[in-house]
């Protein structure tokens, strides 16, 4: 959660919302990448994305199974369900979103029976740095 918190560092200093995340398989990462919509244009252009676009890269395959997202903000409905897709075995993320969480905060797509897979949570994992990284931000911003 270390390094995904650097990476939301990275966002708010080219005024990014900062969120960071990274996708790890056996303690190796496979991809990184934080927020860059404003940036790159594109309103996919989230953490999660990020990551699993440069993971699945790495991997050559769109399925990343037995591999375990860092994100230092729950993920959103489209973030949700990309992983969901990709088959992540764990989501490990760091403060709630009530506004747009997809994670239990809102919605709950992660673990939704209705899907043929499921992704375990870890939430809290350094949930004061993230939560302040984003106070901070949206302070300086108003």
């Amino acid at each position: 959660m270390k390094q995904a918190l650097l990476l939301a560092e990275k966002a708010a200093q080219m005024g990014e919302v900062p969120v960071g995340a990274i996708l790890v398989k056996d303690n190796r990462m496979l991809g990184q990448g934080f927020n860059q919509p404003i940036l790159n244009h594109d309103p996919s252009a989230h953490a999660e994305i990020n990551a699993i676009r440069q993971a699945g890269k790495y991997l050559q395959n769109y399925r990343m199974v037995n591999t375990k997202m860092y994100v230092t903000l729950e993920p959103c409905a489209m973030c949700a369900m990309a992983m969901v897709h990709a088959r992540i075995s764990q989501v490990v993320f760091a403060t709630r979103d009530p506004r747009t969480g997809a994670g239990g905060s809102l919605y709950q797509l992660l673990q939704h029976t209705g899907h043929n897979h499921q992704i375990d949570i870890i939430e809290g994992v350094m949930q004061a740095e993230s939560a302040d990284l984003l106070k901070t931000f949206f302070k300086a911003r108003r």
